[in-house]
């Protein structure tokens, strides 16, 4: 490749056409205008926003997030307004930009992941739906849904009768056989699998000898357990056919490169955004400049291409 081209780092991922493969991650971007005015939302691959549930839901009580070395603790528990808020209060706000919005979609039972699937279905400037199935801060739902392969066909197809949109369910990496789930969500009808979302874990107060979280114990993320998610990201990729999204620690391009490399087709940056909002974009911009370092003219050439010789 000349110096002086561009590499094309566009990705078709699930349906979606995105200018790069550097989305932020549900959760950690609120609803895209929190962030508005400290990032250009459309230089970003895809925004993934908050959870979203039927009704609105309060999460659990405070404390909810710790500082740990290497990461964050949260126990913030899906918190949400509901989706008809959703509809009326931020999706406007989200079309003015151009880039995918994907709603990350939960539920405390199998029919309510549908019914805010088929709420969601006809709704312009909806991209495509993330079945959050691993969260470990919720009682009710969630990680419920995702350890058990019968539980997880049955959300994926009850979603996939409901809705056209690109349905990309949220593994978790407590999961003993990643591959073996990723191979479960793709027969009945994902169209990708993000993973890996937050590992449980618990922060223990010395003096009082009690759990610092009110929830006693919450989901780390960070660099962490970046490792931990290349690992599931390699493992996912080499069991199917559709696309794989990964995030987990995502501090710069090298580590958004490592997932690439190990068979991600796109990335989320997810708990970097709180200590620096520019993060997803300096990924991008770091991204760019190693495949015109090294040679590649389009992404697809260097996702996978991990040498294990």
């Amino acid at each position: 490749m000349n110096a002086a081209t561009q590499p094309d780092i566009s990705v078709k991922l699930a349906g979606l056409e995105l200018k790069n493969p550097v989305m932020v991650a549900s959760g950690t971007f609120g609803y895209g205008r929190e962030y508005a005015d400290l990032v250009d939302l459309n230089g970003l691959g895809a925004i993934m926003v908050k959870g979203i549930l039927m009704e609105p839901w309060e999460g659990n009580r405070t404390p909810r997030m710790v500082e740990v070395r290497g990461g964050l603790i949260n126990a913030i528990g899906l918190q949400n307004p509901g989706v008809e808020y959703f509809i009326k209060e931020e999706l406007p706000f989200l079309r003015q930009y151009d880039v995918p919005v994907i709603v990350n979609v939960w539920g405390r039972t199998i029919d309510e992941y549908a019914q805010v699937c088929a709420r969601l279905d006809s709704e312009p400037g909806v991209a495509a739906l993330e079945l959050n199935v691993s969260c470990p801060n919720v009682k009710h739902g969630g990680l419920a849904f995702g350890a058990d392969p019968a539980m997880l066909a049955q959300v994926v197809k009850a979603a996939r009768d409901v809705t056209k949109l690109p349905l990309i369910p949220k593994l978790s990496p407590q999961l003993f056989a990643i591959g073996e789930f990723a191979k479960v969500a793709e027969a009945n009808g994902a169209d990708a699998v993000s993973l890996t979302n937050t590992l449980p874990a618990m922060v223990i107060d010395v003096e009082t000898r009690r759990p610092v979280l009110a929830n006693k114990i919450g989901g780390l993320s960070g660099p962490a357990i970046h490792p931990v998610a290349v690992k599931l990201v390699r493992d996912a990729a080499c069991a199917v056919k559709i696309p794989v999204i990964g995030m987990g620690g995502i501090e710069n391009a090298a580590d958004a490169l490592e997932f690439i490399i190990a068979g991600a087709s796109a990335v989320a940056v997810g708990t970097a955004n709180f200590s620096e909002p520019q993060t997803a974009l300096q990924v991008v911009d770091g991204i760019r400049e190693y495949m015109q370092r090294h040679g590649f003219d389009s992404l697809a050439g260097l996702t996978g291409s991990l040498n294990m010789e």
